[in-house]
């Protein structure tokens, strides 16, 4: 299996990247890798950076396998679905570095981190199933139902719209927009914060928080498995 996720540990952060083609696309070694690597990070009791290359987070699932059935779809999307409701209950913070374009589940990488940073520029960070004529799977409309304010929801899930980084910040996509030059110095410095955390006491509140959005992802994810992507 080739290398699409790389590990890199140290003083306490463990940073994670996802490096798939021009896109990023998440197929099913991305997942698989990805899975692997917060296994990892949690065996390291390590703050997590995921980020991407420069210019893309992620540009959603891997087209390739969408279009090569409907079960192998649903397939995808089940694992995409299952590894952002793992970033949710997380038990060490999870931080995701947007390095540039954000679309689909790649955007979804975003709804699911504790502190979402991006980088600002000419990038688009948002949701394009309608526009790419797919019906929001249930557990993606909890997901963005949770993070986006109510107005960003209902143009970003019903619409598709897309969101520059600044936009992405007010709508709820990402907390923080800073400049490509400074995005790792930024990162860095938000993650060192989170180290000096109370671990047990951040993973039992963010349980406490999200018990509900859990809930609801749990039989989202249920029903996406049962009655398929339309």
């Amino acid at each position: 299996m080739n290398t699409l996720v790389s590990y890199h540990l140290d003083n306490g952060i463990a940073t994670v990247q996802i490096n798939n083609g021009k896109v990023n696309a998440l197929s099913p070694d991305v997942w698989q890798q990805l899975e692997a690597a917060l296994d990892r990070a949690e065996a390291d009791k390590a703050v997590l950076i995921i980020t991407g290359q420069p210019g893309i987070l992620s540009g959603g699932y891997d087209l390739k396998v969408m279009m090569s059935g409907p079960q192998n779809a649903l397939d995808l999307v089940a694992m995409g679905s299952s590894f952002t409701r793992r970033m949710l209950a997380h038990p060490y913070p999870v931080i995701v570095a947007c390095t540039g374009h954000a679309i689909a589940k790649g955007a979804f990488l975003l709804l699911a981190a504790d502190y979402r940073i991006a980088v600002d520029g000419d990038f688009k960070i948002g949701l394009n199933e309608v526009q790419i004529g797919m019906t929001m799977h249930d557990a993606g409309i909890v997901l963005a139902r949770g993070r986006l304010t109510p107005a960003a929801f209902q143009r970003a899930v019903i619409n598709a719209e897309m969101f520059t980084p600044q936009q992405a910040r007010e709508a709820g996509f990402v907390d923080l927009v800073t400049t490509p030059e400074t995005l790792q110095e930024t990162v860095l410095a938000v993650a060192t914060q989170l180290t000096q955390l109370n671990m047990a006491a951040h993973a039992r509140t963010k349980l406490k928080v999200r018990a509900d959005t859990l809930a609801a992802l749990d039989a989202a994810i249920d029903n996406d498995r049962k009655y398929g992507l339309n």
